[in-house]
């Protein structure tokens, strides 16, 4: 599951870093962000790895694009979900790391506007298909 959100960064978290069982170094940085929304929510994602240094290049009060995914996990019959940025914008949509994929933009989930009767455009020849 891929996902766009934009906001503003209102808070960020120190970096956090460890070594795994397997004795590989990682490092995590959490921050907030807030939608623009009606009704603004506080959202917190995570970068991992290398992705920490594309946060950086943002301050709190930066308007952002993040690009993320959202996945839980189970751990001793307790569930945790994880909202992980893995690209970061500045609000217009310049994107501050190398990958530079295209994607729709989902500032929010809206209902589709209704679409009259399609069946009455063909009622009323006035369809426009080529063939």
């Amino acid at each position: 599951m891929s996902l766009e959100l934009t906001g503003k960064i209102i808070q960020i978290m120190p970096e956090t870093s460890g070594v795994s069982k397997a004795g590989k170094e990682w490092k995590k940085q959490e921050f907030i962000v807030e939608t623009f929304d009606t009704y603004p929510k506080k959202v917190c994602l995570s970068t991992m790895g290398e992705k920490t240094n594309d946060l950086k290049k943002f301050s709190v009060g930066s308007t952002i694009t993040a690009s993320l995914n959202i996945e839980s996990r189970e751990y001793q019959g307790r569930w945790y979900t994880d909202v992980r940025a893995w690209r970061i914008m500045d609000g217009v949509g310049n994107a501050s790391s190398g990958n530079d994929q295209s994607m729709p933009q989902m500032q929010s989930a809206r209902r589709p506007e209704p679409v009259g009767d399609p069946m009455s455009a063909e009622q009323e020849g006035t369809d426009d298909l080529p063939f």
